[in-house]
C-alpha cells in the first residue's frame, strides 16, 4: 500500500529525522510520499523541504512567519495553511494515511485528535497529547480502531518487548532515563546552571524544550504518565533507573521475574523507522551497536530530591484528573521563561509545584476542560 504521509513538526529533530527515515525508506523501493509539511517559525527550513520532496501542501502555524513565508517564496500549486485553525484544517484532510506527530507540548493535542478522528495511522513523538488527554485519547482509538505507535525511544522499546506478549504477564515497565547533564553535577551546580549547560545534553540532539525537560527529568515524568495511557499501566507499575550510556531504551519485567530489553545506539531514525514500517522491520544503512567494543552498561536510582520535577509528575499522575494538565502548562511556560532568562533554573519546579498546589480537583474532564485550565495557567505564568 502506497504510504502517504503528513508531518506536524517537519523543521523540527524528529520532523528532520523522520524524513531522513523517509528517504532511506524510498531508496529501499518503498512506496511513501510526502503530502503535508507543517513548521512553526523556520519558514527557510520549510521551503528547503518543499523544494525536495513536493507536498500538496504546508501549514505554518505561527501568523507573523507565514506572512513571512508568502513574502519570500512562491511555490506553484502549494497549498499553505496559516495559523492554528490552519494545521486543524490539514488534520482533517483525506490524502494522506500516516501522520507523524512530532509537534511541541500541547499544541500537539488538538490537531493530532483531529487525525485520529479521520482514522490515520499515527506515528507520536508528542508526549503532551497523551500526558493531558490519555483517557480521550484511548477512548477515541477504540472506537475509530485507529492505530497509534509510539516514536520516543522509551516507548518504542516498551512497545517492541511487548510485541508477543500477553499484558496479563507484565509485572511492570522500567524507563531509563540518561540523567541528562546535570547526572554528576552537584545540587548547587544544578541550581546555578546557565542555559548552554542544560542545553549540553551528553547523548541526544534535540530541541530546546526537549533538551531542558531532560535536565529537569520532567521528561521522564512526562514519559512515566504517557506510558501509563499508552500501556494500560498503574503508577506503580512504572519505575524509572538512570542508565547515563543510553544504550538500553527501556524494559519489561514480567510475573516469572524475565526482564526484556531493548537495545541501540542513541538514535532516533531507529525508534522512528520501527513506527513508520511496523510490524515490518526494513534493513537500513544506520550505525549499529557492537558488544566487541569497549563499553559499560550502568544503572542507578534517580535522586528525587536533586530532580523534583520527576517526583512532580508523579504525584500529579497519582492525583489524575486536571493536575497532568496543570504540570504540563506550567512547565511548558516555566521552560519557556527559563529560555528567556527570565528565571532561573532552581525556579523551574517551584513554579510548577506551586501551581500544583493551586489547582482544585475536578471530577469532569473533556477537551474543553483541558484546554480552559492550560489558557488559564499559561495566562497566569507569562506576566512573570
Amino acid at each position: 500500500m502506497s504510504v502517504k504521509v503528513c508531518i506536524f513538526g517537519s523543521t523540527g529533530s524528529i520532523g528532520c529525522n523522520s524524513l531522513e527515515v523517509i528517504d532511506n525508506l524510498i531508496n529501499k523501493g518503498k512506496d511513501y510520499s510526502i503530502q503535508y509539511l507543517t513548521t512553526n517559525t523556520n519558514v527557510d527550513l520549510l521551503a528547503k523541504q518543499i523544494k525536495k520532496y513536493s507536498p500538496i501542501g504546508v501549514a505554518v502555524t505561527d501568523d507573523k512567519s507565514c506572512e513571512e513565508f508568502k513574502r519570500k517564496y512562491n511555490f506553484k500549486d502549494l497549498e499553505i495553511f496559516k495559523g492554528k485553525a490552519g494545521i486543524l484544517e490539514l488534520a482533517e484532510r483525506d490524502d494522506f494515511n500516516l501522520l507523524i506527530s512530532s509537534l511541541v507540548g500541547i499544541s500537539g493535542l488538538e490537531p493530532t485528535i483531529k487525525a485520529i478522528k479521520q482514522n490515520r495511522k499515527i506515528a507520536l513523538a508528542n508526549k503532551e497529547t497523551l500526558v493531558v488527554a490519555g483517557e480521550i485519547v484511548n477512548k477515541l482509538l477504540k472506537e475509530k480502531s485507529c492505530t497509534l505507535i509510539p516514536i520516543d525511544s522509551e516507548h518504542s522499546a516498551i512497545f517492541q518487548c511487548l510485541t508477543g506478549e500477553s499484558k496479563n504477564n507484565v509485572s511492570g515497565i522500567i524507563l531509563t532515563a540518561s540523567g541528562g547533564p546535570f547526572l554528576k553535577k552537584s545540587l548547587d551546580e544544578m541550581n546555578n546552571a546557565s542555559i548552554k549547560d542544560a542545553l549540553a545534553h551528553p547523548n541526544w540532539n534535540m530541541g530546546k524544550k526537549i533538551s531542558i525537560d531532560s535536565a529537569t527529568m520532567m521528561n521522564k515524568g512526562l514519559e512515566i504518565i504517557e506510558a501509563k495511557w499508552l500501556f494500560d499501566l498503574t503508577p506503580d507499575q512504572i519505575s524509572v533507573v538512570i542508565h547515563p550510556q543510553s544504550i538500553i531504551h527501556s524494559m519489561v519485567e514480567f510475573n516469572d521475574g524475565s526482564i526484556k530489553a531493548q537495545l541501540g545506539i542513541p538514535d532516533m531514525k531507529l525508534p522512528i523507522q520501527y513506527a513508520l514500517t511496523y510490524p515490518d522491520r526494513i534493513e537500513n544503512n544506520y550505525p549499529k551497536m557492537s558488544f566487541m567494543e569497549n563499553f559499560n552498561l550502568s544503572f542507578e536510582p534517580p535522586d528525587n530530591n536533586k530532580f523534583k520535577c520527576l517526583k512532580l509528575a508523579v504525584d500529579a499522575l497519582e492525583s489524575g484528573g486536571i493536575y497532568p494538565t496543570v504540570l504540563n502548562a506550567a512547565n511548558e511556560i516555566a521552560v519557556e521563561l527559563f529560555l528567556n532568562n527570565k528565571i532561573g533554573f532552581s525556579q523551574i519546579p517551584e513554579i510548577i509545584e506551586n501551581e500544583l498546589n493551586l489547582t482544585k480537583s475536578s471530577s469532569e474532564i473533556n477537551l474543553e476542560t483541558i484546554l480552559e485550565t492550560d489558557n488559564t495557567i499559561r495566562n497566569r505564568l507569562i506576566a512573570i
